[in-house]
C-alpha cells in the first residue's frame, strides 16, 4: 500500500489517539492536531508528528492545506452536551467554524477525503423507531446535535461542489482505555473513577434510561474501513442493543470487582430516555465484522483503569 497522510483533529484525546495509533500501524504518516484542552500528549504515538493547534486557528489551516493530506480525520469537538446548551455560540464557534476552517483548507489543500465523527445520539433527538437507521429524521434537541448535523450538510455541500469524498460516522456512546473520567461525557468512565476508589457512583434519574455502547475498538475499525470509501456516505457506528444505566452499573461492579449500591439523584432536564442505533449499514457496506461484546468491553476497560490507577499510585 502507498503511504498517505493521515492529519487526525483530536489526536491526543480518548478515541483520536486510538486512530493515531491504528493509522500509525497501517503504515500511514500521521500528523496529530489537538489544543490538548483535554486530550494528552503523552496519548499520541511516538510516531505521530504532533502539532498543537486550535482546529479554529489560521495555523490549523495552514497545516491542512500544505501539508500534502490525503486523509483528514475529524475528530476534535466541543463535545458537552450542557455547555453547548449554556453557550451554543461557543459550541458553534468549535464545531462549525472550526470545521469550516478546516475544510476550506482541505478544499485548497486537495484533501481527497474527510471522515467526520458525528453523533448516532444527539443528532436524532427523542427517538421514534428503535434502533434508529440513518433515515430516522433528525431532531436534534441540543446546539451540540445541531453543529454535528450543520457540519454533516457542510460536507455534503463540499462533496457536490468540490468532489471531496467524505464518511459521516455517527457515533454511539463510545467507551474504551483512555476514556476522561471528568466532565459530562463517559459514563462507564465517570463510573469506574468511582468504583475502583471504592465509593459508589451516581445515576441521575431512575436508571432505567438507555443507551447503545460501542467499544473504542469497534470505532477504529469503522473508520479504517470507511478510509478510501469514495462519494458521500453517512454510517451509523453502535451495536444496536439499549443498555439501561442500572444494567450498567451491575455491569461494571462486577467488572471492578466491587458490591456497592448506586446512589440516585434527580435525573437532567433534557436528557433522552432512550437511544439506539442500527448500525446494519455499516457492516453490510463496509464489512465490518462482529463487535466487541459489552460484558468483555467492560471488563477490558475496568482492567485498563485499574492499571492506570495503580500506576498513578505508585509516582
Amino acid at each position: 500500500m502507498t503511504t498517505q497522510t493521515v492529519l487526525i483533529t483530536g489526536g491526543a484525546g480518548f478515541i483520536g489517539s486510538h486512530l493515531a495509533d491504528a493509522f500509525v500501524a497501517r503504515g500511514d504518516r500521521v500528523l496529530v492536531v489537538d489544543d490538548l484542552s483535554s486530550g494528552r500528549r503523552a496519548q499520541v504515538p511516538a510516531a505521530a508528528e504532533f502539532h498543537q493547534l486550535d482546529v479554529r486557528s489560521e495555523a490549523a489551516a495552514k497545516l491542512v492545506e500544505g501539508a500534502g493530506v490525503h486523509l483528514l480525520v475529524h475528530q476534535a469537538a466541543q463535545m458537552d452536551v450542557r455547555r453547548s446548551v449554556r453557550d451554543p455560540l461557543f459550541d458553534a464557534d468549535v464545531n462549525v467554524l472550526g470545521s469550516l476552517n478546516l475544510l476550506e483548507a482541505a478544499r485548497r489543500g486537495g484533501v481527497r477525503q474527510v471522515l467526520f465523527a458525528s453523533t448516532g445520539g444527539a443528532i436524532y433527538g427523542e427517538q421514534e423507531r428503535f434502533p434508529a437507521g440513518e433515515d430516522h429524521p433528525l431532531r436534534p434537541v441540543s446546539p451540540y446535535g445541531v453543529s454535528k448535523l450543520a457540519v454533516e450538510r457542510y460536507l455534503y455541500f463540499y462533496h457536490a461542489a468540490h468532489g471531496l469524498d467524505a464518511v459521516c460516522l455517527r457515533y454511539a456512546n463510545v467507551y474504551g482505555a483512555r476514556q476522561s473520567p471528568h466532565g459530562e461525557a463517559g459514563v462507564v468512565a465517570i463510573f469506574l473513577d468511582r468504583l475502583l476508589a471504592g465509593e459508589p457512583a451516581t445515576i441521575n434519574g431512575d436508571g432505567e434510561q438507555t443507551r447503545d455502547y460501542v467499544h473504542v475498538a469497534d470505532v477504529v475499525r469503522a473508520n479504517l474501513a470507511a478510509a478510501g470509501r469514495r462519494g458521500f456516505a453517512v454510517y451509523n457506528v453502535g451495536t444496536g442493543r439499549e443498555t439501561s444505566v442500572v444494567e450498567l452499573y451491575r455491569l461494571l461492579a462486577g467488572a471492578a470487582g466491587v458490591e456497592l449500591e448506586p446512589r440516585f439523584a434527580p435525573a437532567k432536564p433534557g436528557e433522552q430516555r432512550r437511544s439506539v442505533v442500527d448500525a446494519s449499514r455499516l457492516a453490510a457496506e463496509l464489512g465490518v465484522g462482529e463487535l466487541t461484546e459489552l460484558a468483555d468491553g467492560l471488563r477490558a476497560t475496568a482492567e485498563w483503569f485499574r492499571a492506570a490507577r495503580e500506576a498513578n499510585a505508585g509516582r
